[in-house]
């Protein structure tokens, strides 16, 4: 084993972090448990994973269990998690595991990155944690660790794959599977984005960037384009009975198969009411609630005009829901049900 790996080890033992998904100092870990983690984690923090993991671990304790769950219910249970298409690989990575694999993950990096949703750091963090095999996984943390460890000032994404290279190069052949959690450990406590604490970090004395005193600069980054803003307007229908209507998203693309409060098409230039209107789920005297909803996704802000009515009439296409913050909705349309059944 090297030396920068019986450090970071050594440090690990001491100050590994308590997650639901970890086992217990030598045990085996479970590789539904860690699979699951990772896809979850995947652009989201830890504290916000944590309940979710233990509500999906509850109900679907197996990856058999979760196989033979209706899709729709792991959308639901997953709501308020965002990027929803891991959701959809999740149920459909649980059943290929089953078809293919017997119900068994397979334990080679490979074999894992031709299950849905499972990517080459994802099947190198499952091969390595659960397996125990000598894989390499690349992340934001690992990509900062090795950027300040080894000095180096090429800005993200560019060198992305030198420092996938040197990420390697420490991966020891025992316990890689502690070391892989090591070093994400050590990216999301000591060597964090902003002022890392670099007087108890196990690797201070061969730090390149502490040495220079530039950790904080690294890893340098290109400019970022400018996030786009879309438009839309959203209808927020309710009976007397304060049932409110939804509809259901297209299986595929963003928000694919989730629960939605009616309304237009997003696109680069806003609506105005006339023509907003054509897109009314029903003819009612529609009216606009002050304030806009505004939420960021990954590549473009949206922004939603929401317009609120009455109806005791039927309408043919949709859902009705009493309760529809409690219907699984994602957080973009909790939002607009907040917004638009606070006017009504």
């Amino acid at each position: 084993m090297n030396r920068a790996a019986r450090t970071l080890l050594r440090w690990y033992d001491r100050h590994a972090r308590a997650l639901p998904w970890r086992a217990a100092p030598g045990a085996r870990p479970d590789p539904y448990r860690v699979w699951l983690s990772e896809i979850m984690l995947q652009q989201t923090r830890v504290a916000a994973v944590i309940p979710y993991f233990a509500a999906f671990t509850a109900r679907w304790p197996a990856v058999g269990d979760l196989a033979a769950a209706h899709v729709d219910d792991v959308l639901a249970a997953w709501a308020g998690l965002g990027y929803y298409t891991r959701a959809r690989n999740l149920h459909a990575c649980a059943r290929a595991v089953v078809e293919r694999f017997h119900g068994r993950f397979p334990a080679t990096a490979a074999e894992l990155r031709t299950l849905p949703g499972i990517g080459d750091y994802t099947g190198a963090a499952i091969a390595a944690i659960a397996f125990d095999q000598a894989e390499s996984a690349v992340d934001g943390n690992v990509l900062r660790v090795m950027a300040r460890r080894y000095g180096v000032g090429e800005p993200l994404p560019g060198a992305r794959g030198e420092l996938a290279e040197l990420a390697a190069a420490l991966v020891p052949d025992t316990r890689p599977g502690d070391y892989a959690q090591a070093v994400m450990d050590l990216g999301a406590t000591i060597c964090t984005p902003r002022n890392p604490q670099c007087g108890v970090c196990p690797w201070a004395t061969e730090c390149v960037a502490r040495v220079a005193g530039n950790q904080a600069e690294l890893p340098r980054r290109a400019a970022k384009a400018v996030r786009p803003v879309r438009y839309g307007v959203a209808f927020v229908l309710t009976r007397a009975d304060g049932a409110v209507l939804l509809r259901r998203r297209p299986p595929t693309g963003l928000l694919g198969g989730m629960l939605e409060v009616p309304g237009t098409p997003w696109r680069a230039k806003p609506w105005d009411g006339t023509e907003a209107l054509e897109h009314a789920p029903a003819k009612a005297r529609w009216r606009t609630v002050a304030g806009t909803v505004r939420h960021v996704f990954t590549h473009f802000t949206l922004e939603l005009t929401v317009m609120t009515a009455g109806t005791a009439r039927p309408v043919n296409d949709g859902l009705w829901t009493e309760d529809p913050l409690a219907a699984g909705l994602p957080t973009v349309m909790r939002k607009v049900v907040e917004v638009g059944s606070g006017a009504v």
